[in-house]
Parts: C-alpha cells; structure tokens; sequence
C-alpha cells in the first residue's frame, strides 16, 4: 500500500521594500530572513535558527514606514507593500545606546562580531563611567525583588560575578550573560521539556538561575548541553573550552570541525567535533540537521572522552 505524501500548499508571494529595493518573497518571512537572503546584514544576538524569536536584545531592530516604534528584525514579518529601512539615523542610534548598555554592563569578550558591531555603529560603552567591581559569588542570586539600590552614577552597574563551576561538563559564567533568553527557551518547551533553568528577579536584577538557585547536580538538568549550543555571548560554555581560555590556548584558528553520526544509540544524531591539536575540545550538532536541529543528549554532547588518550597508559 502506498501512503500519499502530504504536502503543504504554497505560500503566495508578497511584495516590498527593503532599504528602497523592491523584493518578492513568501508570505510569512520575517525581515531578518529576507534581509539575509538579499545579502543585508543585520546584527542580532538573541535570535535562534532553532527557536522562536523572545524579541529580547533588540539590536536587530528596524525602521518600519509608518510605525510608531522600531521593529525587531528578527519577528516582524513582511506583509505587501510594506517598506522597510534597516539602516536609517533612528536605527543606528538605537542599536549603538543597546550596544553601550550591554557593553557597560555585561562582559561581551567572547560574544562574536560584537567588537565589529561597536565600531560600525560608534558605540561607547565606557562613556557610561568606569565599571562597578565585580559581586562576590552568590551576592546577585540572593537579591530580592524591590531592594534594588540605585547606584549613584559614579560607576556603571554591571552583572559581573565569578563563574559557577559546580560540575565536571560545563561552566556558567553569568558575568557573560545578556539574559536573552535561549537557554531558558531551549531547556524548556521549544526543545529539552526538562525546565532546569528559568528567569529569577526583575530589571536589573534580573538572572538565569535554577529552582531555588540550587546547584546544577541538584537541579533538574539533564546535562544535553543544548542550553550551551544556543547561547549567543559564552555565558555557558564546556569545561575544557572554560579551562582552555582561562589558560590562554584556546585558538579557534587551530581548531578543525568533523561532523560525524554519534554511536551511542540508532537514533542517528549528527555530532560535529571541534578539535585542536589532536584534542577535542568541544562537541556540537548541525543546526539544519533534520534529527537533531542542534540538540543532543548528555551522551552525545559529552561522551566523547574515551576516544583521545589522556595520561601515559600502555598500548595494546
């Protein structure tokens, strides 16, 4: 018996404008899909290929004709005859004051393009004063809703803390994190369903945390690591990849990537091995991958151990 191929009907087609060119795409694409399918580049950092958008760091924000307020890129989808400015006055000025207040407040060293963006867009985040010393460990956590002190201007608050390293697989380091949302998104009912993480807080206070801020092994994290594969700036990274840096022989240049077929299980996940110096220092998945889309298990994630040698033990 042959069962029929169900297939979708076609998307009609719309018309616009973008930047002043006139573009035809299908209903339903956002500015950002169409911008890149033109060449235009439009900065973002929240935006996940494998998520739905939460609209959250607004660096990809637009000029809509006729609208009151900018546009984030990454949601706002066309519709006909609508016209569209990506690169206007009103929209630089926005995307440097979001790329100062980041800057200022979060440590972006390791978030990549941001150092190009800042200087396309003339952003100066230390004209916001000098930073604020660092919170000591597990000060930001133990804040409460509503006894938030302002501070006084003499130095631009900051979410800097030490890093959490509370297991042997990966490391939060919250001094990095631009709360856009993806890990909480990942770990919860767009990927993973195990609800590990979630938001603690308001305004500036504000944080990534777990259920009553326990340990990761306390928590309900199953460690698939997916909540690493999203995240934009390297607030959570891999143990080895957090050691390396911290040492300064973390070298991306050096690092070749091999996508393979995990052999844990049938499933069929496709994992891609970063490697350097015969090393692999991290593991990650395809994101157009039709099995995983980006996600693997603990095993698939972590697993990959027992191919190096480590230490000088005999040979057969």
């Amino acid at each position: 018996m042959t069962v029929p191929v169900l297939l979708a009907p076609p998307k009609r087609l719309i018309d616009a404008t973008i930047d002043g060119e006139q573009v035809r795409v299908p209903e339903g694409t956002t500015v950002l899909q169409a911008c890149a399918e033109r060449g235009t580049e439009i900065p973002t950092l929240c935006h996940g290929d494998t998520l739905t958008p939460r609209n959250a760091c607004r660096v990809c924000v637009v000029e809509v004709e006729g609208a009151r307020t900018l546009a984030p890129a990454c949601s706002r989808k066309l519709e006909p005859g609508m016209s569209v400015a990506t690169d206007s006055e009103r929209v630089r000025h926005s995307r440097k004051l979001v790329l100062e207040l980041l800057g200022s407040s979060v440590d972006l060293s390791t978030t990549p393009q941001v150092a190009e963006w800042m200087e396309r867009y003339d952003a100066e985040p230390d004209r916001f004063g000098p930073r604020a010393e660092a919170a000591a460990l597990g000060v930001r956590d133990a804040r409460r809703s509503g006894e938030h002190e302002p501070g006084d201007g003499a130095v631009a608050a900051t979410v800097e803390q030490p890093a959490k390293v509370d297991n042997d697989l990966y490391v939060r380091d919250y001094s990095k994190c631009i709360m856009c949302y993806k890990c909480v998104d990942a770990c919860g009912d767009q990927w993973q369903n195990t609800f590990a993480i979630g938001v603690a807080g308001r305004g500036f206070d504000a944080r990534i945390s777990t259920e009553h801020d326990v340990t990761l092994p306390d928590s309900a994290c199953v460690y698939c690591g997916n909540c690493i594969e999203v995240c934009p700036t390297g607030a959570l990274s891999f143990s080895t990849e957090f050691d390396m840096r911290a040492a300064g022989t973390w070298d991306e240049e050096k690092q070749t990537e091999t996508t393979t077929i995990c052999t844990y299980c049938g499933v069929g996940c496709n994992v891609t091995l970063h490697v350097q110096e015969n090393e692999i220092v991290k593991v990650t998945s395809p994101h157009d991958n039709p099995v995983t889309h980006g996600n693997l298990c603990i095993k698939g994630r972590f697993g990959f151990q027992h191919v190096q040698r480590r230490g000088g033990g005999g040979g057969a």
